[in-house]
């Protein structure tokens, strides 16, 4: 099998886990009497967890090789969904839901895996694959959980436990070690520190500013939809696994079908700016439109503008980086990732309960449209390679 194939499927048995928890997670926490507030910080401790793995992961992945490090995630996420589908109260079904985004912080590997297998120009294309992953483990997951949760909300955290057995079994068989032995094996240790370099980095710390924003909008979005779905439009676990399921079908269709020509024709920067607008506009129209096929519509804009934007802020990141560090790089890119989707949750909760339903939407989309105002500037052209350095 080809190398790009194998991390592909990787990525999509690994996100299809993840997204069949999400239809259900708010039902889920609320038969432990969580209120709206707690659904929220429920799932922005995932990506707090997330946070702190992802650097940790991407690093490791530098010194160790890309196969070892995400064959540990995955076997560690197969056992924590495991124990939070048996948490017997909300305590323990925060610190279950924490390891498992811990375990989980894992797609920094595949986008370096990615990287180590492209050439500069062709990256743009490769990052969308693992979008694409991303994207089909977001339409079946969903899928696979609004229907599971007929049988019990634990049923569906079961199976994604198996599929990540599963998952493993597939990494262990067919996954390649796809670091270059010629780029040397780093001898430095793991660092908190790399974070931070990368943040202030003068080459790619706006672009990865900007991914974080981007990432926040969505989190916002992702964490309040159930919220909003039931609360405006009467939508149980099965009517929002078919909802996202619409969002990761065009998720799909647009990392595959368009990205990768977008970005040939216009240029990375150009659908960077068109990508966070679009999915800006799609939020506006999520705040006010109506149940039914005017709600699917906005979560498809939604879609699309996180489809050409996230894999290209993701792809210029890689090439704006050296060899050496791309696991580092792109690691802590996913952590700056992972701090927005763990930020974003609590203020839409506040927001939700505070103000109105629909408030984190349209915060949400004005943030965004704020990131596209800057997004010229931030992805604007840079001469050469940076180095993330110790």
């Amino acid at each position: 099998m080809r190398p790009l194939f194998v991390v592909f499927l990787t990525v999509t048995l690994d996100l299809v886990g993840w997204g069949i928890v999400i239809p259900l997670l708010p039902f889920y926490a609320q038969e432990f009497g969580a209120s709206p507030l707690q659904v929220t910080l429920l799932m922005g401790s995932y990506s707090l967890a997330q946070f702190l793995g992802a650097p940790w992961w991407g690093r490791l992945s530098d010194r160790l090789g890309r196969r070892p490090v995400m064959l540990v995630s995955i076997a560690a996420t197969a056992v924590s969904l495991a124990l939070f589908a048996t948490a017997p109260n909300l305590v323990l079904v925060f610190v279950y839901r924490i390891l498992h985004g811990f375990a989980a912080a894992n797609i920094g590997i595949a986008q370096a895996c990615v990287a180590d297998l492209t050439t500069p120009e062709t990256r743009a294309r490769g990052m969308g694959l693992v979008g694409a992953g991303y994207g089909v483990g977001f339409t079946l997951g969903p899928a696979l959980g609004g229907v599971l949760s007929s049988f019990g909300l634990s049923v569906p955290l079961l199976v994604a436990a198996g599929l990540s057995v599963c998952n493993l079994a597939l990494a262990l068989v067919v996954l390649p070690e796809t670091r270059h032995p010629a780029s040397g094996r780093s001898t430095r240790t793991i660092a908190p520190g790399v974070l931070w370099r990368t943040v202030m980095h003068p080459t790619v710390g706006g672009v990865v500013a900007t991914l974080g924003m981007q990432v926040m909008a969505f989190a916002a979005m992702e964490s309040c939809l159930a919220l909003l779905a039931a609360a405006r439009h009467g939508y149980g676990p099965r009517d929002i696994g078919g909802l996202l399921v619409a969002v990761g079908t065009v998720s799909v269709v647009v990392q595959v079908g368009l990205l990768g020509r977008a970005v040939r024709r216009y240029g990375e920067g150009r659908v960077i700016v068109w990508g966070l607008a679009i999915f800006g506009l799609s939020l506006f129209l999520m705040a006010v439109v109506p149940g039914g096929w005017p709600f699917v519509g906005a979560l498809a804009l939604a879609a699309v503008g996180q489809g050409l934007a996230n894999p290209s802020l993701t792809g210029l990141i890689s090439r704006r980086t050296e060899d050496d560090t791309q696991g580092e790089a792109l690691g802590a890119a996913q952590s700056v990732a992972a701090l927005g989707r763990a930020i974003a949750p609590a203020i839409a909760g506040a927001l939700y309960t505070n103000v109105a339903p629909e408030a984190p939407y349209l915060a949400a989309g004005a943030w965004l449209w704020a990131a596209a105002a800057m997004a010229p500037y931030l992805t604007a052209p840079r001469a050469g390679a940076a180095r993330i350095t110790s």
